[in-house]
């Protein structure tokens, strides 16, 4: 377990607020009067995303007034200290509006430019996984439950492999597509299936999904997923394979089964 207390308070906040603002999109969750509003990108906003985001925001300052903050609904909030956090209040903001419950709040900690916190947390399916650098990945199966180890599954061969990505039609949206990529890694693998977003990397760190892709994402996307999957004994990288949560795109393996995977989206 990590000792640094820094960090430790970070971590013991990241998952208190995490669980707080999932708890407060419940509360929007299949409204029938839930108004859905269009970015300029077209992807949906609601009321929740905004409420959400900004009860984090509040809890982050009143006890780390000098952290930075990234969020994905209110942009960048400069800080003095080498902390920084990256907040994504409902990651699956079209599950969310059509009532899917595989909607996650994300909750990292950047130490300079390396996440050292990461928390996902499924707030309608009572589930979440947290983790911070050198203290291993812990599961919350449901509301009260002791936290216990999360672990990557053991799958070794592709062939065998649940793949999860978010929404394929996104492989085409690429500057160079690839949908060459997907289509080639579903043809490789045992099944398929998009329970995407924060909640596809939840499923690969807790044993039950070997590999998960995503092509485009942001910063508030996947700063809290490194740690997740890392500390859960995977491993997290962009296409390329470089550890890292500043390119736009991710994969997500058990670790076993990352350098079949890396063949085939190098490519793309």
């Amino acid at each position: 377990m990590t000792t640094n207390p820094q960090i430790v308070e970070r971590l013991n906040l990241a998952v208190e607020i995490a669980r707080a603002a999932g708890d407060l999109t419940l509360q929007y969750f299949r409204r029938d009067d839930l108004q859905i509003e269009r970015k300029a990108d077209q992807s949906p906003v609601t009321i929740a995303d905004r409420a959400a985001e900004q009860l984090l925001r509040e809890r982050i300052g009143e006890q780390f007034p000098n952290d930075g903050i990234v969020g994905e609904e209110f942009g960048i909030t400069n800080g003095t200290s080498e902390f920084r956090w990256a907040l994504d209040p409902i990651d699956g903001t079209k599950s969310f509006v059509h009532g899917a419950p595989l909607y996650t709040t994300l909750v990292a900690v950047l130490r300079g430019e390396t996440p050292c916190v990461g928390v996902i947390h499924a707030p309608a399916v009572a589930e979440t996984v947290y983790a911070a650098a050198g203290g291993g990945c812990w599961h919350i199966r449901e509301d009260g439950a002791a936290p216990r180890p999360a672990r990557v599954s053991k799958t070794a061969q592709l062939a065998d492999s649940l793949l999860l990505t978010t929404e394929i039609r996104t492989f085409a949206k690429r500057p160079r597509d690839a949908m060459d990529v997907f289509q080639r890694l579903e043809q490789q693998a045992r099944l398929t299936r998009t329970w995407g977003d924060g909640y596809g990397y939840l499923m690969v760190a807790t044993g039950r999904a070997d590999v998960m892709i995503d092509p485009q994402l942001n910063i508030w996307d996947l700063a809290a997923l490194q740690p997740v999957i890392e500390e859960a004994g995977g491993k997290f990288t962009d296409w390329q394979g470089r550890a890292t949560v500043h390119s736009n795109d991710a994969v997500a393996t058990n670790g076993l089964l990352s350098d079949e995977v890396l063949v085939i989206t190098r490519t793309g």
